[in-house]
């Protein structure tokens, strides 16, 4: 407001008290009001911002602005990211073509495998899965194409937890910090948890503990990238959200565990859930609280610039 405009005074105008020239009758000029603006928020509206503006002795509050958030700063980014945390669209759990392509054209391809799994012979899926294994045979002699093509097949088929746990959580992660980050998480759990999962195999057959047919065990899927996701995701999201995630999540892999079906393959999951934790710190700088993933950062910063 600028000193031109005026206010209603709350009773009539006691005598003695010289008028300026020009002024009306029971209204009083303001040559400064911005105080008497912050008196009718803080009984109307509350506390006062600069987001409000004082019509008629009333507030009214700009669309889509939070009480005491200015539009454009880092406050009303984190305020609205906020309200799609607690109000989620269901649509954006999936991922599309054009918000996650990475997860998208990933699942798809994940998809035509286990459909090759399923539908061919069974001794030629066998001598695939075998070829893709990331034992330490392969690992010696092949590991950049060997780790490549086991994380081209799901372990279990397109029944596995793992899948639904892609689609939810890649789909997530991809949407908060953008596709070539989200690939680089999978990747690094994939990668990190095979190695030191594989790497005491060879050394036990090395020193006579395993026999060497332990060196062809069959090793493939996306479960180790996956969990490394999960735990990468969990640092992104508010608490009430982030336990429930790790605490299921790790949950489930304990139990695997304990069940003591593929031990070192186990240890490899809880491990891959705990790079994906230790990467907290760099996923939250990656994350973009305004805007989506797939969205450029420059546009982002040049959507909206607060004056100064």
């Amino acid at each position: 407001m600028d000193a031109a405009e005026t206010v209603e005074t709350a009773g009539p105008v006691l005598d003695g008290i010289p008028r300026q020239p020009g002024a009306t009758p029971g209204r009083e000029p303001v040559a400064h009001v911005e105080p008497v603006a912050h008196a009718v928020e803080s009984e109307v509206c509350g506390p006062p911002s600069e987001a409000y503006v004082v019509r008629s002795e009333a507030c009214t509050v700009e669309p889509g602005v939070e009480r005491g958030v200015e539009p454009g700063t880092r406050a009303g980014a984190a305020s609205a990211q906020s309200r799609r945390a607690l109000f989620p669209r269901p649509w954006r759990l999936l991922p599309t073509p054009v918000r996650t392509p990475f997860t998208f054209f990933y699942a798809t391809l994940l998809a035509l495998t286990s459909l090759v799994a399923e539908h061919v012979d069974p001794d030629l899926v066998r001598a695939l899965h075998q070829g893709s294994s990331t034992d330490v045979a392969h690992l010696v002699h092949s590991p950049v194409p060997v780790l490549v093509a086991s994380a081209l097949w799901v372990a279990g088929g397109v029944g596995s937890v793992y899948v639904f746990a892609f689609v939810l959580v890649l789909t997530a992660l991809e949407r908060r910090i953008g596709g070539w980050r989200t690939a680089g998480v999978f990747l690094l759990g994939h990668v990190l948890a095979t190695l030191v999962t594989e790497v005491p195999v060879g050394l036990a057959v090395l020193v006579g503990h395993l026999p060497d047919s332990s060196l062809h065990r069959l090793d493939y899927g996306i479960s180790f990238g996956v969990a490394a996701s999960a735990g990468a995701l969990a640092g992104l999201l508010p608490p009430w959200l982030r336990w429930p995630l790790l605490l299921g999540f790790g949950g489930m892999l304990l139990d695997d565990l304990l069940a003591f079906a593929d031990p070192m393959t186990n240890w490899g999951h809880l491990l891959s859930l705990a790079i994906g934790v230790a990467m907290r710190p760099v996923v939250r700088e990656w994350h973009r609280p305004s805007g989506s993933a797939g969205e450029p950062r420059a546009r982002q910063r040049g959507r909206h610039r607060p004056a100064q």
